[in-house]
């Protein structure tokens, strides 16, 4: 069972990593909203997807579809036409926009095949030949296998997305540790001395504000008995910034479980017992 010194400085440490991990995340996002990051992203995996680099063919008439792009006008001749680019493509939609683009006779199964056969596009054209095949006669199946490989090809898109913005997301916490000096080091000596810092800390805070004092609370940033910089220091911030891969959620939860195992304890008192 941790004793009261090591559980306040676990709960400082997972509170100023939970901090962190939120201030990260909510910058990341809001660079990612105004740089339309996942729209595209989602844009230029739909051309990847389609063989179409150009944006001038079967990508092109898939995101002029209403049930891709609901705001837009559906008559873009390119990506810079594209104002209201989605952010996500329900997989059934994707697939009944790609089979609208083209059968020439909507809803005749007999003609679809003849319309992939007349394909230019051969590995768009072997992939849906199968996929035709297999529909036994429904076009039902048609839409739902070119969904299936639709949502299969935005997993892999969605992995490499989530790689790039964890590199994003260790950038930007590298730079927020430098900027207050959030030195994992400092912090477990000062927290292990002096415990009772991080006593007032809880599972929950009521707002921003009392959230935002209890980090500045926390022995961190610049001050004048601040050590000069030193390669000790610089890997302080390396470990602060590494714990953001976590996630602000797993942070919060883990808190959570140790301030319910500071409830069936007493606090230090403030000579640090």
């Amino acid at each position: 069972m941790f004793n009261s010194t090591t559980l306040e400085v676990a709960i400082g440490f997972v509170f100023c990593y939970a901090s962190v991990a939120l201030i990260v995340s909510s910058i990341n996002e809001a660079i990612a909203s105004a740089l339309k990051l996942r729209s595209n992203s989602l844009l230029e995996g739909v051309k990847s997807l389609l063989n179409d680099p150009k944006f001038e063919g079967l990508a092109l008439d898939v995101y002029n579809h209403g049930l891709v792009s609901h705001l837009g006008q559906g008559n873009a001749e390119n990506a810079q036409d594209l104002k209201n680019k989605p952010s996500y493509i329900d997989p059934k939609h994707f697939a009944i926009a790609l089979i609208d683009n083209i059968q020439t006779i909507p809803g005749d199964f007999a003609q679809l095949g003849k319309d992939i056969d007349a394909m230019k596009d051969p590995q768009l054209k072997r992939l849906l030949q199968g996929i035709y095949g297999r529909a036994s006669g429904q076009i039902e199946n048609v839409h739902a296998e070119v969904a299936a490989w639709f949502d299969a090809g935005m997993d892999r898109l969605s992995g490499n997305y989530k790689r790039r913005s964890q590199l994003y997301c260790l950038i930007i916490a590298l730079v927020i540790a430098a900027l207050f000096n959030i030195d994992s080091f400092r912090l477990f000596t000062t927290l292990w001395q002096h415990p009772a810092i991080a006593a007032g800390i809880s599972a929950s805070t009521p707002s921003a504000d009392i959230l935002w004092k209890e980090f500045m609370s926390l022995p961190i940033g610049w001050t004048a008995d601040t050590p000069p910089l030193s390669g000790t220091q610089l890997a302080g911030w390396l470990v602060t910034a590494s714990t953001t891969l976590f996630g602000a959620p797993f942070w919060f939860d883990l808190l959570q479980k140790l301030v319910r195992l500071r409830g069936t304890g007493n606090k230090p008192g403030a000579d640090g017992k």
